[in-house]
């Protein structure tokens, strides 16, 4: 969308807070919108591991919304607050990374992100530009501006406190250089996920201290990893990172549930909310979720790679069911799940795949048994109600099992 071809503020509003989790301060928003002039719109990564997934990619399409208003989108990479490590969620410091790691990293991060973004309408910014010339006398002086009352005010600095785990002073910089950040940039709107919320308003709280108008705040939900639970991480083993290969992207997102695929729609999804809504009322009246799904997962992996490789995806993974892997007459049971989860042994067990649980992790252990075409190798995976999988063990016990 061309700057000249702005649409109405609630229209703009309304693509704006798609998907959103939430917006301050909204009569604000609208007053910088009817000014007419494009906001900078601000979004800062810490690159501290050299691949994006698609968790990361929530915010991001988000920043990619304002382009498409007309703004000017800023992505900051935090090369200098990478060094000192976000603690946000953390239960003990984590380990800064050296400069050479972060800039390693960035480079793919700027790769990536252009998958998402309009790279010529982009404004890649690193934060040691200004954070370094802070030098000793800035960062004592920025320092002042701030209590340690207040920084223990953040929900995960409260509980390491009150547990007696140790909070080095360099984590309670943390939040005063992510918000000085929007103070260098003179940001308008700054965006990040839920857990961000505390270091967000706290540049809100800088910039008025430093006389500039406060930023807006817009922030997105935390995207779930595939098996539902737990948020989309690299650690947990639960993503889907964009650099995969296309097999890969498309068969991760088969296998998430069918309720989870609405979430990930929902905050994935570049198409219109009207054919969302289509898709949801043929659901509803009796179509397979799966043909909704397969949509979604030739999108996601489109617009990292392209849509011959989609293409492929989907006859690959066709393909590896059509070869009597998956029969359509195979048998199917629904299993009961409890709060958090089946774990997998105990469902092929019930399901009737393997003799016993421990013959079913032997069954893992040895390679053996896959879910929706692709070989298990985590024996703790669990099944979250409203998953459906497709399980085999060996060549010939196969089962579709349903989760409740």
């Amino acid at each position: 969308m061309r700057q000249n071809d702005t649409p109405p503020i609630a229209e703009a509003l309304a693509l704006i807070k798609r998907g959103s989790e939430e917006l301050i301060v909204e009569d604000e928003l609208v007053r910088k919108l009817e000014r007419g002039a494009p906001l900078r719109v601000k979004l800062g990564l810490d690159p501290t591991a050299p691949d994006l997934h698609l968790g990361h990619t929530v915010v991001i399409n988000k920043l990619r919304h304002f382009q498409q208003l007309g703004h000017q989108v800023q992505f900051l990479i935090g090369d200098f607050t990478g060094m000192i490590g976000d603690p946000t969620g953390k239960n003990q410091t984590r380990p800064p990374l050296s400069r050479e790691q972060i800039l390693e990293n960035a480079k793919s991060y700027r790769e990536q992100a252009f998958k998402i973004l309009d790279a010529e309408r982009t404004q890649i910014l690193f934060n040691s530009e200004w954070s370094d010339k802070l030098g000793a006398e800035g960062m004592i002086r920025l320092a002042s501006r701030y209590t340690v009352a207040r920084l223990l005010e953040r929900d995960d600095f409260a509980k390491r406190y009150k547990a007696g785990q140790p909070i080095s002073v360099h984590e309670l910089l943390y939040p005063l250089m992510q918000g000085y950040d929007s103070v260098a940039m003179k940001a308008d709107v700054e965006l990040g996920g839920t857990d961000q919320k505390f270091n967000l308003l706290v540049g809100r709280e800088l910039q008025k201290d430093y006389g500039q108008e406060p930023q807006c705040i817009l922030t997105t939900p935390l995207l779930e990893g595939i098996t539902g639970g737990d948020k989309m991480s690299k650690s947990l083993g639960n993503y889907v990172g964009i650099a995969e290969a296309p097999r890969e992207i498309f068969g991760k997102l088969m296998s998430i549930s069918d309720v989870l695929m609405w979430r990930y729609i929902e905050l994935l999804s570049f198409e219109p909310l009207a054919t969302v809504r289509k898709w949801r009322d043929e659901v509803e009246a009796g179509a397979n979720p799966r043909d909704v799904k397969i949509r979604f997962a030739k999108e996601i992996v489109a617009r990292f790679h392209s849509r011959a490789a989609a293409d492929r995806a989907e006859e690959e993974f066709a393909q590896r069911f059509r070869h009597g892997q998956t029969p359509q007459d195979m048998p199917e049971v629904t299993l009961q799940a409890p709060a958090g989860g089946l774990v997998v042994t105990q469902a092929l067990k019930q399901a009737g795949l393997a003799p016993s649980v421990s013959e079913a992790a032997r069954n893992i252990e040895q390679g053996g048994v896959k879910l929706n075409g692709e070989r298990l190798s985590d024996r703790a995976r669990k099944l979250a109600s409203g998953e459906t999988v497709v399980a085999q063990v060996g060549k010939r016990k196969i089962s579709r099992i349903r989760i409740v």
